[in-house]
């Protein structure tokens, strides 16, 4: 293993794999800004290119672009309230507040340092567990995943806002969003009112750049003036003061780390997944919890730390099974074939450097975007501050490029456009957005893993051992969620 680990080190910083790192770094960053294209977009552009490299320079090239798109996403997520990818959307519920606040270069240096140190403890974790891999895998099926949905969708009543009423309609509404199209089991018309586009259902990117970036623009345009009229910090109120507040919240990445590692592990739960969790986990248990939502610099550092350490989790069962852990590793997975590596028990008796060697890359891939965004980011926030006259047809343009980039369709940039109407009247009337979307991606997830245990467990998947634990999760969360709202109203009166 030691052996192993040294020469996977060694390729990383061999020539010419560690200039095809740069080059995919830069290529992540880059893409990342983009609003709805993300990591996924530039790993499926890149492997016709790795076709002819070796395999060290190839996962180089692939992995340094991959890793760091989150990271390149929550610039835009932060400073124009417009998601970068879908996990990008968990870091706005306070990142964009904290620009509101004229607090947008602390929220990017917290945002870029915990996404760094995040995906250095992903591929720690994916190291250590490489060897308990098997096991740990064969633990989970249907019930559990359709537990660990429920569990998330409990943080709809955690992440409601003040109202519980108003965020329980939010996030029904996530979810009537995400039942959209054709039955699963029965192949039956659900909400398609006749639509031969909706027969796939609606897809995230979309919906995430509706509710959030054009709504925040039409917002803009209605109001006059820019995002923040405040000025944007900088010195220790800047992206120094964000990288003091990570360091001094470092047992909320750890835990969020490990959390975001955990879930990556599971395949077809879904990094978008790992990000909610986190956040409900840091609202939960912060001391600051309550003013989650308000621009609360934990509230950034929380999902960011997740986001980047559920791509060494994903990239496990990629290697040790060939089971795809994300969208992502499942078109890495045809990286694989094309180097005539076959993932597995015989990747990793015959190629163990090479696993090391992804792990070194996706912690070097993270380190470097951080050190290249880290010196601009209070230079960078002050796009806060251009006037709304100007913004708003740049962030129109960039959603439209990522709605329609999404399935290649003028369905998505219509659906889009209709979204930011309800995101608008959502804000104006105090209806949570994020509920909407944590209730469209977890939808189909407890569909699918719904109807899998009945037919297989019948109504006895409730008494698996792992099941049990998760639905006492549940029920401590909401428990725990009507005790602190009821001690709120004490407090208030």
């Amino acid at each position: 293993m030691i052996e192993a680990a040294l020469l996977g080190l060694a390729k990383v910083f061999a020539w010419p794999a560690i200039g095809f790192m740069f080059l995919g770094v830069i290529i992540g960053l880059t893409v990342g800004i983009l609003p709805g294209v993300g990591g996924t977009f530039s790993l499926a552009v890149l492997i016709p290119f790795t076709f002819t490299m070796e395999p060290a320079s190839a996962f180089a090239l692939l992995l340094g672009a991959h890793a760091p798109s989150y990271t390149g996403g929550a610039i835009t997520t932060i400073l124009l309230n417009t998601p970068g990818d879908p996990p990008n959307a968990a870091t706005l519920f306070d990142g964009f507040p904290m620009t509101k606040k004229g607090e947008a270069g602390r929220a990017l240096g917290a945002a870029l340092s915990a996404s760094a140190i995040g995906g250095i403890l992903g591929a720690f974790y994916m190291i250590l567990l490489i060897p308990v891999m098997r096991p740990l895998v064969l633990m989970f099926a249907p019930p559990e995943f359709f537990m660990l949905a429920i569990v998330g969708i409990t943080f709809i009543a955690v992440i409601s806002g003040k109202s519980l009423l108003k965020g329980l309609i939010a996030g029904g509404f996530g979810l009537m969003i995400g039942l959209v199209g054709l039955d699963m089991s029965t192949s039956t018309e659900r909400f398609t009112f006749g639509s031969l586009f909706l027969w796939d259902g609606i897809s995230l990117v979309p919906v995430t750049l509706g509710l959030f970036a054009v709504a925040e623009m039409m917002e803009v345009a209605v109001e006059g003036g820019s995002i923040t009229e405040k000025m944007v910090t900088s010195d220790l109120g800047g992206a120094m003061r964000g990288i003091k507040d990570t360091l001094q919240h470092f047992w909320l990445v750890l835990r969020c780390s490990i959390l975001g590692n955990i879930i990556g592990i599971i395949p077809g739960i879904g990094g978008d997944t790992a990000c909610f969790f986190a956040y409900g986990h840091a609202k939960q248990t912060e001391k600051n919890g309550r003013l989650f939502g308000t621009g609360v610099v934990e509230g950034v550092i929380a999902p960011q730390s997740a986001i980047n350490a559920k791509e060494g989790g994903a990239l496990v069962p990629t290697v040790a099974f060939g089971i795809p852990g994300s969208a992502g590793m499942a078109i890495l997975l045809g990286a694989f074939y094309v180097q005539g590596i076959k993932p597995g028990p015989d990747m990793l008796n015959n190629n163990l450097w090479l696993i090391f060697s992804m792990a070194w890359t996706i912690a070097l891939a993270n380190i470097i975007a951080a050190a290249i965004c880290l010196p601009f980011a209070n230079k960078i926030a002050k796009v806060a501050l251009i006037p709304g006259d100007y913004l708003f047809p740049l962030v129109l343009m960039l959603s439209a490029i990522g709605a329609y980039a999404t399935r290649d369709g003028l369905g998505d940039l219509i659906i889009a456009l209709l979204f930011g109407f309800i995101g608008y009247g959502m804000k104006k009337y105090e209806y949570s957005r994020p509920v909407v979307i944590i209730g469209l991606v977890l939808a189909k997830i407890a569909e699918k893993n719904l109807h899998l245990s009945l037919r297989l467990y019948h109504g006895e998947f409730f008494l698996r051992p792992i099941t049990l634990f998760l639905i006492a999760i549940a029920v401590v969360t909401i428990i725990m969620t009507i005790r602190g709202r009821k001690q709120e109203r004490e407090g208030e009166i």
